[in-house]
Order: C-alpha cells, then sequence, then structure tokens
C-alpha cells in the first residue's frame, strides 16, 4: 500500500510540474498574442503593455502554485529533516516571488498593472 502511495504521489507531483509549464507557455503565448494585436497598431503603446504584463504575471503566479504543490507532493514521498528543510526554502521563496508578483499586478485579479493607491 504504501509503494502505491509512493507512486501516486509522483506522478501527481510530475503532473503539476507540468501544469506549471503549461501556464507558463501559456502566458507567454498569450501575451506575444497580444502584443501582435494590439500593440503594434498606433497608439498601443504603454496601456499594452501593461495588459501583456498582466497576462503573463497571473499565469506566472499560477505556475508557481503548481511548483510549490509539486514540492510538497515530492517531499511527502520521501521526507528527510534535509527535504524538508529544502522544501521550506523552496517554498518560502517561492511564496516571496508570488507575494510581491501580486503586488505588482495591483493586488486584485483585474489589477491595473501596478500597485493600488
Amino acid at each position: 500500500m504504501e509503494a502505491w502511495i509512493k507512486i501516486v504521489a509522483h506522478y501527481v507531483a510530475l503532473a503539476s510540474e507540468a501544469m506549471a509549464v503549461y501556464f507558463i507557455l501559456a502566458g507567454i503565448v498569450q501575451a506575444l498574442w497580444l502584443y501582435v494585436r494590439q500593440g503594434l497598431r498606433p497608439g498601443g503603446g504603454h496601456r499594452v503593455l501593461l495588459a501583456m504584463r498582466r497576462e503573463l504575471g497571473h499565469n506566472l503566479s499560477l505556475s508557481l502554485e503548481f511548483l510549490i504543490g509539486a514540492d510538497v507532493m515530492n517531499t511527502a514521498i520521501s521526507p528527510s529533516w534535509q527535504d524538508i528543510g529544502q522544501l521550506a526554502a523552496i517554498v518560502g521563496i517561492r511564496t516571496v516571488l508570488n507575494f510581491f508578483l501580486h503586488h505588482e499586478l495591483g493586488g486584485t485579479a483585474g489589477g491595473e498593472g501596478g500597485p493600488q493607491t
């Protein structure tokens, strides 16, 4: 039973990492498509860049959450004190990155691309 749980946890972690990669790629494609569609037009400028940053930022934030989940699953498979310490450091760094990314995006799902005033 324990071996089966480890196998399932491994594949869940792998799927979570794959989803993170998917969301990063999707964010890049969406941002580039937005630029091609609107940024190359006259007058696109700054507004389009803010929209691109918002699209990419939201996808990066979501991918960070999936990566944290994958790290937790990988540590749950075979926890040692060293693994737990590494997980704490990784989750801490990714959480701080996600916090500042969220702050940069305006703190809301429909943020204007900058901190709220």
